[in-house]
């Protein structure tokens, strides 16, 4: 089952990012994401009253339109719920809500070959709000939600939890 976030679900997912990610502090980033409940769109995935997964969409815009896309990330699922489609719910159900929200598309900062799956492709026309990597080109990617999305060019505009630098580089 999936349901909307909260800012009471944080304890939990405390725990869930730690056990995901033990080598990256996401939290800092989770607890800014949803105090921003106008921008941002996040929900988490609940298994026999458990929360084993959460994603998050911030709504944004592109330096040279008014028109809103939404940021990807972060996306998270407990290990043990890891390849049994948990993240792949999350994902689908997510571009439907910004899709119903207005979004034209959506940016991700992630692994191609697992997003892919959802229709994102490498992005040339909008850049990141940061300078990425050399070697993190091919993981800028976006999918278009309508037909407005295509052809949007310029650099993504974010609000103030993602204008960190770290967290657009190694």
């Amino acid at each position: 089952m999936l349901r909307a976030c909260s800012i009471s679900d944080l304890p939990v997912l405390e725990v869930l990012y730690r056990a995901a990610f033990p080598d990256e502090d996401l939290m800092p980033l989770v607890r800014s994401l949803l105090e921003c409940e106008d921008r941002v769109c996040s929900e988490v995935a609940v298994i026999n009253g458990d929360i084993v997964g959460h994603i998050a969409f911030t709504m944004c815009t592109v330096e040279t339109s008014s028109l809103p896309v939404a940021l990807l990330g972060p996306l998270c699922v407990l290990p043990e719920y890891q390849k049994q489609g948990v993240g792949s719910r999350l994902v689908r159900s997510g571009l439907e809500k910004c899709r119903e929200l207005g979004a034209v598309s959506s940016l991700v900062l992630g692994d191609p070959l697992y997003y892919s799956r959802f229709g994102f492709r490498p992005e040339t026309g909008v850049s990141a709000p940061f300078p990425l990597p050399e070697e993190w080109q091919e993981a800028w990617q976006s999918v278009e939600l309508n037909e407005y999305g295509a052809g949007l060019k310029g650099k993504l505009v974010v609000p103030v939890p993602w204008q960190e630098p770290a967290l657009w580089g190694p």
